[in-house]
């Protein structure tokens, strides 16, 4: 019966699948044009972006765009460019839901996606790791692709003194254990 029903509306995975894969194909597109820019045109998009925000764009409508420029700054910043499997994390991160991905497949680099198009709406993002380590290395790795693009990169731990504290949270992207962000909250 449900082969049935799934053959007749499809399954709801499968159309959520369909319309990620749509808006690949629209970030997709975008790559050629962000190749021919220059650092700096790149480094514009987004006070760019965040001008189409504040005139009141909702921000999935700039989704498809930032998304490639992340990538665009990825390549020439860290030497990585996201896999479109890895865009579609970067989208189920966005929508406010979890993606399980494996050891090695992008975990960290898939971050960058939701929390830079996150940021452009000038609250802080916060990226919660589970140790120090993972926080200190992921904010000072991926920290170069989102100075690159303008933005500011903090990092709690267990090693962060109290008065460093406010200033790190006030970062547009925030890498902090589990464990700080709990006692601190």
């Amino acid at each position: 019966m449900l082969n049935i029903v799934n053959k007749l509306f499809g399954s709801s995975s499968k159309k959520i699948l369909k319309s990620y894969s749509k808006t690949v194909n629209k970030i997709n597109e975008f790559e050629q044009n962000l190749t021919n820019l220059t650092d700096i045109e790149l480094q514009e998009k987004t006070s760019y972006f965040k001008k189409i925000l504040q005139k009141g764009a909702d921000i999935n409508q700039i989704l498809p765009e930032a998304f490639a420029v992340v990538r665009e700054a990825s390549k020439r910043t860290i030497g990585l460019r996201h896999f479109d499997v890895q865009l579609i994390g970067g989208i189920v991160l966005h929508n406010g839901m979890i993606a399980e991905m494996k050891t090695g497949e992008g975990k960290t680099l898939v971050a960058t996606l939701a929390a830079y198009l996150n940021s452009l709406l000038s609250e802080p993002v916060h990226i919660i790791t589970v140790n120090d380590y993972l926080a200190e290395r992921d904010s000072q790795w991926m920290g170069k692709v989102y100075k690159f693009l303008g933005l500011t990169v903090g990092c709690i731990n267990s090693k962060t003194d109290h008065e460093s504290r406010l200033s790190e949270y006030k970062c547009d992207v925030v890498y902090a254990t589990n464990n700080e962000i709990g006692f601190d909250y």
